[in-house]
């Protein structure tokens, strides 16, 4: 039986990372700690955006929860090594 694609877990990814995003925006009125500009907001748009899209679409694809898991973490663990990369230069 194919696996069918339905946008409401998309549509959730999408809303997850404008509230997300929210976070820096409105700590950027507060501080000047946090001073991102726009380029920053869509890069991070765009990576929150393609880790939740290949975690929902990944999941439709494996099936048991310990490759569940996997992917989870295989997805978030690479969000966090480019993250961490652009945020800073780790592997420099």
């Amino acid at each position: 039986m194919p696996a069918t694609l339905s946008r409401k877990p998309l549509l959730g990814v999408a809303a997850a990372t404008a509230l997300l995003l929210l976070v820096p925006a409105v700590a950027m009125q507060f501080t000047t700690e946090v001073n991102w500009s726009p380029g920053d907001f869509l890069v991070a748009a765009a990576l929150l955006c393609g880790a939740g899209a290949a975690i929902v679409l990944g999941l439709g694809h494996v099936h048991g929860a310990g490759q569940r898991v996997a992917l989870g973490l295989a997805v978030v663990l690479g969000l966090a090594l480019v993250w961490a990369e652009l945020a800073v230069g780790l592997f420099r």
